[in-house]
């Protein structure tokens, strides 16, 4: 690949120019009940069915935009031999595995990328190893299709995530490696992991980071971002200038479904957002912190009366719609529970979600969203462009089962200016 890919992203909702997805392969199949946990789900999927769905999500974005998979860009990143040894090294560090290095080097790009994913079968060649209940010396990345955590564009930046879990730690290595060597990248990193902030309580993934628009950012504090993981993305940004407002959303940390903002909040326009109520109305059990920026200095700090509140007064005025529909807190509850606030913007008030959420669309369509079937847009049967607003609907009885929506699985690279 020799075309430049371009980083921008300035807004949650602009026209989507280019995204990098990851598709789920056979490392979504590579666990078993006992070790689901480990891995971050609460039950196995079905790849079957999940390849299924997914290629509906993907179908839909590469109608609207460019876009790129994770493996052909590592494996094109691999393709240089300085690059791949380095990456190595890394990995066969961090997993704690240096006797793999030799093995790992000696395989070509497009076979080193592939077990990167699906993970190194342990040799059972001795007794140690013959006893070990383990079956991966290097652990399939279970968790990858889900490629808004591990890397966070904002501006012409890359942010690299400083992932929570040790099981998702090699995502953020690959993510990193991608930005920095493919040739097709000329981008700023910033990544925590490799300066001197290497502490184990600094966190943040991209599910919780959102780009309201070019001056404020708006992040989840919870389990997976902690304050001092907004602290130090807010010394990074003491160099870009244009940051002004950080909006800070306190997150219940139980039950899972709550690990990112965007399963509480999401930006569907200019005007619009899915919120999951009691969290993001409710101004008394969870706390919305303004911190103001002056010149790359931290000027004021302050609670807020909540999120929408705090965002009226720099003049974003946002009309929530509810996950879940108004009225009935368990609706709201069992819709937020698979990923009912989690929609992708394709561009303003053109989103998509899932197709299971029947209340929470219920309520978009009353604020004239048309509903509307990714199969049927595939198929030809119906052009979306002919309405104003509109929710593309993708199937999903196994992938929420992850613990995700469309904006998990998706890694914009670019949009238009707001």
């Amino acid at each position: 690949m020799s075309n430049r890919i371009d980083i921008n992203i300035l807004s949650e909702t602009s026209r989507l120019r280019s995204v990098i997805l990851h598709t789920p392969g056979p490392e979504v199949e590579n666990m078993t009940p006992q070790n689901a946990e480990r891995a971050l789900y609460s039950d196995i999927l079905n790849l079957a069915i999940v390849s299924e769905e997914y290629a509906q999500l993907e179908g839909i974005l590469h109608r609207y935009s460019q876009v790129f998979q994770v493996k052909d860009l590592l494996r094109e990143t691999l393709e240089n031999e300085k690059i791949k040894h380095n990456f190595v090294r890394r990995v066969c560090m961090h997993e704690n595995t240096p006797h793999l290095e030799p093995m790992l080097m000696q395989m070509p790009a497009h076979e080193l990328t592939r077990v990167m994913f699906e993970g190194v079968e342990m040799e059972k060649n001795n007794l140690t190893r013959f006893l070990d209940k383990e079956r991966y010396e290097v652990r399939p990345l279970h968790n990858f299709f889900f490629t808004r955590d591990s890397a966070i564009c904002i501006g012409s930046q890359v942010l690299i995530g400083r992932m929570a879990n040790q099981v998702r730690v090699r995502e953020a290595m690959i993510m990193e490696t991608i930005y920095a060597f493919h040739p097709a990248f000329e981008t700023q990193i910033i990544n925590c992991s490799s300066s001197m902030h290497n502490v184990q309580d600094i966190t943040f993934e991209g599910g919780d980071i959102l780009v309201a628009r070019p001056d404020t950012l708006i992040i989840g504090l919870g389990v997976r971002t902690t304050s001092k993981g907004i602290d130090y993305i807010m010394e990074c940004l003491r160099s870009k200038p244009r940051i002004k407002h950080i909006l800070v959303q306190e997150l219940p940390h139980k039950p899972e479904s709550f690990i990112h903002l965007d399963m509480v909040f999401t930006l569907l326009s200019q005007h619009e957002c899915m919120i999951y109520e009691p969290v993001v109305l409710n101004e008394n059990r969870y706390a919305t912190i303004h911190i103001e920026i002056d010149n790359g200095k931290v000027k004021r700090i302050r609670e807020e009366h909540n999120l929408l509140t705090a965002l009226g007064k720099l003049g974003m005025s946002l009309e929530p719609i509810i996950c879940g529909g108004e009225g009935d807190p368990y609706t709201m509850e069992r819709e937020q529970w698979h990923s009912g606030t989690n929609f992708f913007a394709l561009d303003h008030g053109k989103v998509i979600g899932y197709h299971r959420n029947t209340y929470t669309l219920e309520a978009l369509a009353q604020k004239g969203y048309e509903i509307i079937k990714a199969r049927d847009i595939l198929k030809g049967k119906i052009n979306p462009e002919n309405y104003e607003k509109y929710v593309i609907t993708i199937e999903g009885s196994e992938l929420p089962r992850g613990g995700g929506g469309a904006r998990c699985m998706t890694q914009p690279l670019s949009r238009d200016n707001p």
